[in-house]
């Protein structure tokens, strides 16, 4: 039996929560996070669209399992005396924290975003504005964010004129398939298209491109995500865009009893090339940062993170979509799966994720992701990844 430890996961989204159910039940658990319940973030443009599900209330999710959870946001992290303090002015010492406070909307690209537009964290406001009144809702943004927030908008809001733009092309990590059934598929569910248009300012009355004025009446951003400065803040490494540098079992290259996961990480995997921000890498993540802590407790050297990409999912309404086979560098092969064979697997993709976490509740260790046929034959060493500040 190794040594009993008090672990901190500060963010219970989904590298969060994976991190929490998966760690030994030897280990007293604290899941920090200021909501009640938990978020899932895949399905918020189905929540915007005015589909609502049963909510997935935190303390149920982790019920049964030795787990504080506290509704509260860590406002400071002393890494240097191991402790977390919280709004409500409470500190709690750690001997691990698992810091997955994830990513949000960037609302800093451009003036006006703020003031002016609405973005998927907001999805249940904009749902409620949107049942009031028709006109057009413009969403900006051509990654898989913005390609299924318009689609599910144009199926749903019937009063509504949907309009999306994007600086480049939509779903341009796709194939060429992939890309030409996202144009189709938008197209005849009416939604106009503005590729290759840059938005330099978001007011009242729409927004101001680089190719002119686009009135409209409700505008959505979902353009780029940043993550939290709190991990710069506590004097964790961090590259460029904030991100916790970290080496290959997910520990700050700065604090190693701090270990960083999801969207909050750079994380950079042999063969695979640094890790993209999703759903799909933040439980992987999270769950190999449980798997860490507990070898260290029990005096053993964690094993690298081996991670694969297997396909790319994106959801284009409730009865179409594509679904990209990717390599293990998440680059596209040419064949896509499209309509409602790939509806229906995206929807599986949804309701496994959350199945996967109940699943973890019950048996620490169930939740797989794909990895290499082969180990890597070296692990990233933390210098190396230093050096790519």
């Amino acid at each position: 039996m190794g040594q009993k430890q008090h672990v901190v996961v500060v963010g219970a989204g989904y590298a969060g929560v994976t991190a929490a159910l998966r760690v030994s039940r030897r280990h007293q658990v604290t899941l920090i996070d200021p909501k009640e319940s938990f978020t899932e973030r895949i399905r918020l443009h189905e929540l915007a669209a005015g589909r609502t599900g049963t909510p997935v209330v935190l303390r149920d999710l982790v019920a049964g399992r030795e787990i504080n959870t506290v509704q509260a946001t860590a406002t400071s992290i002393d890494p240097g005396a191991r402790t977390v303090l919280l709004d409500s002015g409470t500190t709690l010492a750690y001997d691990r924290l698992v810091y997955a406070l994830g990513s949000s909307t960037d609302t800093t690209r451009v003036p006006g975003i703020v003031e002016h537009a609405y973005t998927l964290e907001q999805a249940k406001e904009l749902s409620d504005r949107l049942s009031r009144g028709s006109g057009t809702v413009t969403v900006v943004g051509g990654g898989a964010t913005g390609i299924e927030l318009a689609a599910e908008l144009a199926e749903s809001a019937g009063a509504w004129q949907v309009r999306l733009v994007t600086g480049g092309e939509p779903g341009s990590g796709l194939s060429a398939a992939g890309r030409t059934h996202v144009r189709n598929s938008l197209e005849r569910l009416g939604v106009h298209l503005h590729a290759h248009t840059r938005v330099q300012a978001v007011h009242p009355g729409g927004l101001s491109t680089d190719h002119g004025e686009l009135t409209g009446d409700v505008v959505v951003w979902a353009a780029a995500f940043t993550v939290p400065s709190l991990a710069a803040e506590a004097g964790l490494r961090v590259d460029a865009r904030g991100r916790a540098l970290v080496d290959p079992a997910m520990r700050s290259l700065s604090h190693p009893d701090v270990f960083v996961v999801g969207d909050a990480a750079r994380v950079t995997v042999p063969g695979t090339g640094e890790l993209r921000m999703a759903c799909a890498t933040a439980m992987p993540t999270g769950a190999h940062a449980a798997e860490a802590i507990d070898a260290l407790a029990d005096g053993r050297e964690p094993e690298p993170l081996r991670f694969r990409y297997l396909a790319q999912s994106i959801s284009l309404g409730r009865h179409d979509g594509v679904i990209q086979p990717v390599r293990t560098d998440d680059s596209a092969h040419r064949l896509v799966i499209t309509g409602r064979p790939a509806a229906r697997i995206n929807e599986w993709i949804n309701r496994y994720t959350l199945a996967s976490l109940r699943a973890e509740r019950r048996r620490p260790g169930t939740y797989r992701w794909a990895k290499p046929l082969r180990p890597a034959r070296s692990a990233v060493a933390p210098a190396s990844a230093a050096q790519a500040q």
